[in-house]
């Protein structure tokens, strides 16, 4: 599994502001994002299309879902985005 180098940032900066918050919540942000990454390797397919070529997993706390694609075998993770801001911003994205 590969990160898109923006949505690698959108991780970080979500870590750090989690985190800034309280100490210990961007390790436990970081645990639902690993969560669902295990979730998506496992079976890349079952998971919402909500595009041609592109799915959203959602993760079980915060209020994140990793978009990604499957490219050339393996999976890439597009965006790590918040669900309640700018729905579409991740396709410029898209390869």
């Amino acid at each position: 599994m590969i990160y898109h180098p923006a949505a690698r940032e959108e991780l970080i900066d979500s870590m750090r502001w989690y985190e800034a918050h309280r100490a210990g919540l961007g390790d436990e942000f970081l645990q639902a994002v690993v969560d669902v990454e295990a979730k998506i390797a496992e079976a890349p397919n079952r998971w919402t299309e909500i595009e041609p070529g592109f799915r959203k997993l959602n993760t079980d706390r915060f209020p994140y879902g990793l978009i990604y694609q499957q490219v050339a075998g393996h999976v890439e993770i597009v965006a790590v985005m918040h669900l309640s801001r700018r729905p579409g911003y991740w396709r410029v994205r898209a390869k």
